[in-house]
Formats: C-alpha cells, structure tokens, sequence
C-alpha cells in the first residue's frame, strides 16, 4: 500500500512507520520536526520504502500522490512540557492539520487513523474509563490545549465520515513508553528514567497515589494496525490496563536503574488526572487484542536506549 503518517519522526510514529515499511508498504513521512527527536529521522532513512518530507501539515498540502491507501495522524506534540510554549501549534495542528489531512484522504478515499488520547476524559470521575464516558475535561485550563485540540480532532474525523464516508478510525492511545522517546519527554516514566540516570531525586507530585497504565510501543503499534484494517467507527481506547501508582513506578524504575536516587515530593500540577487505566474491553471484543509486554520488562528493554543516547549527550 501507499501510506502517509504525519509526525512520522516522533516517538510513535516512527515505530509505527518503520512497522508499515517492514510489511512492504510504501511510506510518506510528513513531519516538520518540531518535536522530534533527529535521530529517529535517521533511522527512518535506512528504508528504502520511506520517504521523508518535511512538511507543517497546517500549511497546505501539495497533492503529488496518484494513490494513498491510508493516512495515520500522529502529528501532534503531547507531552506537558509542550502544552504552555507549543499551545497554539498544537490547537494548530488538530485542527488545520488534521483537516489538511482528511481533505487529502477525500481526494484519495483513503482510510484516516486519528491519533487520539486519553487526555479526552480529562481528570476522570470514573475508572476504568470506557470509550462511553464522555470525560470531565477543563476547557479552559492550563492542558486544555491538547484536551480539547483532540476532542476537536476526533469530532471532525467523525464529521466527514458522515457527509462524505470517510473511512475513520480513532484511537485513544494512553501512556505509551520504550526506546526512540525524547529524552525531554516530560511524562512520568521518561522523567523518573532520565533522573534515575543522571542522580537526580526522583520528582513525584503530590503523594504519589495517583495512577498511571503504562503500555510498551510496540503493543500499541499493533493495536492501531488492528484497529485500522477492522471496521469499527467511533473510538477505541489503546493501553495497557495494569494500574499502579506513581510513587510505586518510581520506586521500580530506582531497583531496574540500580540508582539510590531519593524521591522528591512536590505539589500536583493543576488540572492533573488523579486515575488514569483504560477500560480495553472494546479492543479486546473488536481487534482480539491486549497488551502482551508487561510493565517491568518494558521499562527494562527502554532502560539502556535512555542510558546510551544520554551519554552521547553529554559526550
């Protein structure tokens, strides 16, 4: 096939791209590396199946195609870090971007993944969250930018799969981790990983009893490949179901680091989701999928690529 992922170069994209090319498909990277580490742009051009384009998908799209069979949106910055200096990109690009993209999808009647996220359900009043739950999100806060961006993205997704039959497919992907993330993630798990390594005291906001899910890249490269060659419309929730709390995966990444790093506690961000554990019931009925990495090996297959690309940091 001929396939096009925008934010080809990020973290998930490029496991997501590199898995498309190694099935024999022919890959358009769209990508304005905003983001992205550059070194997963090298690793995409040792494909000869990959093509990289560097292209701000909010700007319009030269159609040089004759045929795309699918397009997968993952254009999108998500971590924290990015949601007060990179607000307006990112309102930006699940809205001009994605609409960009479905017009390119209309003009080919290719099939649509949109990248969506857990963030849809906000700071959560119920847990595990089904895909029914229409969440109790801020609109107006400090992470609403992305909240709402991709509530917005999902909404018109679905829009011109009504009027024009858009093949759509929505995945909520939760916290996702393993090797070729930014080093300056943000998230949790990159965090306590970089601090662990570097012998830094372990940040935990609040007390810690917050919940996290943790899901290994390459189990949700392959839930979104079932969810976009099935035929269900609507969202289906991506992650893996193991909750645990957040001092808890600090205290595991110390033991697999081997670091006696100390932990420190500060105050909880505003807005931040006290529980967070995808309900997978859907996915599981739908695609006949679940996570099959479990936590403890995951963070221990992402481990030594933190430790190597840090030391040539600071070479």
């Amino acid at each position: 096939m001929n396939v096009i992922v925008a934010g080809g170069a990020g973290f998930i994209g490029s496991h997501l791209s590199r898995r498309l090319a190694n099935e024999g498909h022919r890959v358009v990277v769209l990508d304005n590396f905003l983001t992205a580490p550059k070194w997963n742009a090298d690793l995409l051009r040792q494909f000869k199946n990959i093509e990289i384009i560097e292209q701000d998908i909010t700007q319009p799209i030269a159609n040089r195609w004759t045929k795309i069979d699918e397009i997968y949106d993952l254009a999108c910055p998500a971590s924290p870090v990015d949601f007060g200096p990179k607000a307006i990109d990112i309102l930006r690009v699940c809205s001009l971007g994605l609409m960009n993209l479905l017009e390119l999808a209309r003009t080919h009647q290719a099939a649509v993944f949109q990248a969506s996220t857990s963030e849809c359900y906000g700071d959560p009043l119920v847990n595990p969250q089904p895909e029914t739950y229409w969440g109790n999100v801020n609109p107006i806060g400090a992470r609403s930018c992305y909240d709402e961006g991709k509530r917005f993205a999902e909404a018109a997704a679905m829009a011109y799969h009504r009027k024009y039959g858009l093949k759509i497919r929505i995945g909520r992907i939760f916290n996702t981790y393993g090797p070729d993330m930014r080093l300056d993630d943000g998230r949790v798990l990159p965090n306590f990983i970089g601090q662990a390594l570097t012998g830094q005291p372990l940040t935990v906001y609040g007390d810690g009893r917050q919940t996290r899910s943790f899901c290994y890249v390459d189990d949700l490269v392959e839930g979104i490949l079932r969810l976009v060659r099935g035929d269900y419309i609507g969202p289906v929730n991506l992650g893996n179901p193991e909750e645990i709390p957040v001092l808890q995966l600090a205290r595991e990444v110390l033991e697999i680091t081997g670091s006696s790093c100390p932990i420190d506690f500060k105050p909880l961000p505003g807005d931040d989701p006290k529980v967070r554990q995808p309900d997978i019931t859907l996915a599981k009925k739908l695609l006949n999928w679940h996570p099959q990495v479990d936590r403890i090996t995951g963070i221990k297959k992402t481990v030594p690529y933190f430790r190597e690309k840090m030391s040539r940091t600071h070479e």
